[in-house]
C-alpha cells in the first residue's frame, strides 16, 4: 500500500514543490519510445482540489486517485480562471482567454444572442492533434454550443430557455469518435448524441453517467476490431463526467454506503462552512455534503476502470493520462452553494499528470492556468511547433520535465455578466493572496484581499488594511487585462489606482 500523505506533507509539498509522492529512477524514460504519446484526459465537472484523499483536506474516499498522484506530477495550485463550465471548456480547447475566444458565460439560451459558443474558427489543440494523425474520441458532457430553436426536447430545456444542444459534426474540431452532449443533468437516466446521431435522435441509456462512459472509454481504448479508431494511429481520447456536479442526490447507492457511519458534522471540516446558519450554502452543506463525496468517490472508481484498461492493453508507458476538472464547487463554503466566485474551493481544481518515464512524480507549485493546458500538452506530445501563434497560455512543458523553466507569479480571475464584457469581478491569485475586485453598474466597487498563506480558509477581507498589497496585486492584474485586450481594464483604469 502507497502511504497517504498528512496535511502537513502536502501543504508542504505544494508551498516548495521539492516533495516527492514517490520516487522514479530517473526524469526520462526509455530510449526508443514508440511514436507520439496516446493522450487520455478525464475531467469531472465541479470537483474541487482539496477533494482527494492524499491532501489531508477533504475527507474524502479516492483510491485510485491516491495511487495515480503517487506516479503523477500533482500540481497543488492549478486553477480555473474563470470557474464556470463553458468558460473553463473554451479555454482549456482554445488556449485562449474568455475575450479572446467569445466565450464569456455558459452556453444556454440567455447567453446565445451575443455569441457565446466555441468558434468554429479557432484551431482547438484536437484540430491541431487531427492534422498529425491522430484519432480523437470525445465522451461526455461538451457544454460549447448556443442553442437554437426549436430546441432540443430534454428534461434540460423548456421553450422559453435551453442548456442543451446537439453539436453538429462541422463543430467538433477533428474529434472522430462523438458521444456527447451540450449540458444535461440527469445523471441517472443520460442522455447522448454518437458519432452519426441526428439532432432528433439522441441516445437515453440507463446508466449512471460516469460508469457509462467510463464503460465506452474503456472499448474505445480496447478498439476491438478496430470499431472506434484506427489501431495504426496514436489517440486522444477526453472523457468528461457531469457528477459531482449537482443534483447531488443522483449517486448510486453503494457509493453512498461508504459514507454511512459519517455526519455532516464529521465531513464538513472547513471553518468557512457556517454549518450552524441558515442560508442556502448553510443548508446545502449539511444536507449534500455526504453526496457530493459519495459522486467524488464514483468518480475515482470509474476513472480506475479506465487506467487499469490503458494498463491492460499495454499502453500506460507511452499514453499521458491528466486527471482535472473545470471548475471546484464551495457546497456552503463562504455561503456559497456552488461555483463561479474567487475563493480556494471555487478556483482550485486538481491537476495530476501521469507519464512515465518522462514525467518525474512530486509535487510542484506552478501557478498553471487553464490556457495553459494547450500549449503544455502540445509542446509535451511533441508539438510545440504546431501552437498557434494566438494561443494566449504558456508552455509549461519544461517545468512539466525538468521543474526547471519560467514560471508565472500570478493567476487571472475573472467573471463577466451576460452581455457586460467591461463589467463584472476581476482579480488575482498568487501563491500567497488572492485580489478581486467588483466593478458593477450602479453599485460601488468592492475589494477583497485575502492572505491564503496565514488565512487559508480566507475567512478576513484585509484589503484596508493592506493597501500597498492591493496595489502591487492591482498592478498585476493590470498586465493581465492589458495582454488580454479586456475592456474592464479601461473602463476601470481608476479603480486599480487605487
Amino acid at each position: 500500500m502507497k502511504p497517504r500523505l498528512t496535511r502537513r506533507q502536502f501543504l508542504i509539498a505544494g508551498a516548495g514543490g521539492a516533495l516527492a509522492i514517490s520516487t522514479g529512477d530517473k526524469l526520462f524514460g526509455k530510449s526508443g519510445s514508440p511514436g507520439p504519446p496516446n493522450l487520455v484526459f478525464v475531467f469531472p465537472d465541479q470537483m474541487r482540489g482539496q477533494a482527494m484523499a492524499f491532501t489531508g483536506q477533504d475527507p474524502v474516499i479516492t483510491p485510485n486517485l491516491d495511487s495515480f498522484a503517487a506516479e503523477s506530477l500533482v500540481l497543488t495550485e492549478a486553477v480555473s480562471n474563470y470557474p464556470v463550465c463553458s468558460p473553463y471548456r473554451a479555454m482549456l480547447m482554445t488556449g485562449k482567454y474568455p475575450h479572446a475566444n467569445k466565450v464569456l458565460n455558459n452556453c444556454n439560451s440567455g447567453s446565445a444572442p451575443y455569441g457565446c459558443e466555441l468558434q468554429r474558427s479557432d484551431r482547438c489543440w484536437s484540430d491541431v492533434l487531427k492534422k498529425r494523425g491522430y484519432s480523437l474520441g470525445y465522451i461526455g458532457k461538451w457544454h460549447l454550443d448556443s442553442p437554437h430553436k426549436p430546441y432540443v426536447k430534454c428534461e434540460n430545456n423548456s421553450e422559453k430557455f435551453a442548456w442543451n444542444e446537439w453539436c453538429p459534426p462541422n463543430r467538433r474540431h477533428g474529434f472522430d469518435f462523438w458521444y456527447s452532449y451540450g449540458t444535461y443533468d440527469y445523471h441517472f437516466t443520460p442522455m447522448y448524441w454518437a458519432t452519426d446521431s441526428t439532432r432528433d435522435k439522441p441516445i437515453r441509456p440507463r446508466q449512471w453517467g460516469p460508469e457509462h462512459e467510463a464503460d465506452l472509454a474503456i472499448e474505445y481504448i480496447r478498439n476491438t476490431g478496430g470499431r472506434y479508431r484506427s489501431p495504426d494511429k496514436p489517440f486522444a481520447l477526453v472523457v468528461s463526467m457531469n457528477p459531482p456536479h449537482t443534483p447531488y442526490r443522483l449517486v448510486p447507492k453503494k457509493y453512498l454506503d461508504m459514507y454511512a457511519e459519517k455526519t455532516y458534522e464529521d465531513l464538513v471540516n472547513r471553518p468557512n462552512v457556517n454549518l450552524r446558519g441558515n442560508s442556502r450554502g448553510a443548508k446545502i452543506a449539511r444536507q449534500h455534503i455526504k453526496n457530493y463525496f459519495a459522486m467524488v468517490t464514483g468518480v475515482d472508481e470509474q476513472f480506475g476502470r479506465i487506467l487499469k484498461a490503458i494498463e491492460d492493453q499495454g499502453l500506460k508507458e507511452n499514453t499521458i493520462v491528466v486527471f482535472t476538472s473545470d471548475h471546484g464547487n464551495c457546497i456552503g463554503s463562504h455561503d456559497h452553494d456552488t461555483k463561479n466566485v474567487h475563493y480556494e474551493e471555487s478556483m482550485r481544481v486538481p491537476f495530476l499528470i501521469r507519464w512515465p518515464g518522462r514525467i518525474r512524480p512530486r509535487c510542484d507549485d506552478l501557478l498553471i492556468s487553464t490556457p495553459d493546458i494547450y500549449p503544455t500538452l502540445l509542446a509535451l506530445m511533441g508539438f510545440g511547433g504546431d501552437i498557434p501563434p494566438d494561443v494566449q497560455g504558456e508552455n509549461h512543458a519544461s517545468v512539466f520535465l525538468s521543474g526547471r523553466g519560467a514560471r508565472p507569479d500570478s493567476q487571472l480571475y475573472m467573471w463577466v455578466p451576460v452581455g457586460r464584457p467591461a463589467w463584472g469581478r476581476r482579480g488575482v491569485r498568487t501563491h500567497r493572496y488572492t485580489l478581486m475586485i467588483s466593478s458593477m453598474p450602479d453599485k460601488p466597487v468592492q475589494y477583497l484581499l485575502h492572505d491564503n498563506v496565514r488565512d487559508p480558509y480566507q475567512l478576513k477581507n484585509i484589503a484596508d488594511e493592506e493597501p500597498q498589497v492591493v496595489r502591487e496585486l492591482a498592478r498585476k492584474l493590470e498586465r493581465w487585462l492589458s495582454k488580454n485586450k479586456d475592456p474592464w481594464l479601461a473602463q476601470n483604469a481608476r479603480v486599480l489606482r487605487r
